[in-house]
């Protein structure tokens, strides 16, 4: 039987509480394995923005900095909410984590390669897919080749492409997920990340281990404690969104009805007939006789 989002944690919260702790890397490892297609360990968990912990907590995303043992610096963000210059910020997050993780007076061949991950709820950008992979590359304008790193520079700094140098970008859009299609061990995990359930049949590494290690069932009281007041964060926040969302429809409702009325209003004093009026705004001449009775102009 799967457990369901009843026994497990938010994988955000998780981020921010559990999975710091060495003793639960193996989950976030499973993932970022999955994702990279790679064997990964984590070396240490360097830093993570989302510390608040009091009532006033505005935070809704989270930001955790991973180092592995390959001295990669890891950036994994979870976002709940819409924001417009998102992309700018994931831009400053990996150009941060660079400038802070070199040593004054080391050469340029120390800064340290950074992976942005983020786990999205709502629908970033545009496009038709719900996993987007972003590297840097040059490409010839008139010969359409690659430039490539030299054999000194491959023997040197250990890489392959110019690209393994650069900060390279992967969004998961798990807001936008169909979880009836889950076809790969990455789609178990976006599946997880969507639905807080895992699945009998999921054998995605990490994921048997989040079943035990997430299970809200076993938390520590005051760790239980603190998971039921972020998620009553999360709903006053939503339910703040929600209220602003009705309160912006109305002011669009308000200001097309006051559009209307002037075109009633400007075609009446023009001694338009009523039932061309209503014809040309494609409204009743009941509605038209309604505002021309109620309006002060002709009070």
């Amino acid at each position: 039987m799967a457990i369901n989002s009843s026994n497990l944690v938010r994988f955000d919260w998780a981020i921010k509480r559990l999975l710091r702790d060495k003793a639960n890397y193996v989950v976030l490892e499973g993932f970022l394995s999955v994702l990279l297609e790679e064997k990964v360990k984590i070396r240490q968990i360097l830093s993570s923005q989302a510390n608040k912990e009091t009532n006033d907590d505005k935070y809704n995303d989270v930001d955790i900095l991973v180092e592995n043992t390959k001295k990669e610096l890891i950036i994994i963000e979870v976002q709940n909410t819409k924001e417009y210059d998102y992309f700018h910020r994931i831009l400053y997050g990996t150009s941060k984590a660079i400038s802070e993780y070199i040593k004054e007076g080391r050469p340029y061949a120390e800064v340290k390669k950074v992976i942005s991950i983020t786990i999205a709820y709502f629908d970033l950008g545009q496009g038709k897919d719900y996993v987007y992979h972003g590297t840097t590359n040059f490409k010839g304008i008139h010969k359409g080749d690659l430039l490539t790193l030299s054999e000194k520079q491959v023997e040197l700094y250990k890489k392959e492409k110019v690209s393994e140098i650069y900060p390279e970008y992967w969004i998961i859009k798990a807001g936008v997920f169909d979880e009836e299609k889950v076809n790969d061990k990455l789609d178990e995990w976006i599946f997880f990340f969507k639905t807080g359930e895992v699945k009998d049949e999921f054998s995605a590494p990490g994921l048997s281990e989040a079943k035990v290690k997430l299970n809200k069932l076993k938390l520590r009281p005051k760790d239980r404690k603190e998971y039921e007041a972020y998620l009553e964060r999360l709903r006053r926040l939503a339910s703040q969104q929600h209220t602003q969302m009705a309160d912006a429809q109305d002011l669009i409702k308000q200001g097309e009805e006051n559009k209307e009325i002037e075109a009633v209003i400007g075609l009446y004093e023009n001694d338009v007939p009523i039932p061309i009026i209503a014809k040309s705004l494609k409204i009743s001449e009941e509605k038209v006789r309604k505002i021309t009775e109620e309006h002060p102009k002709f009070k």
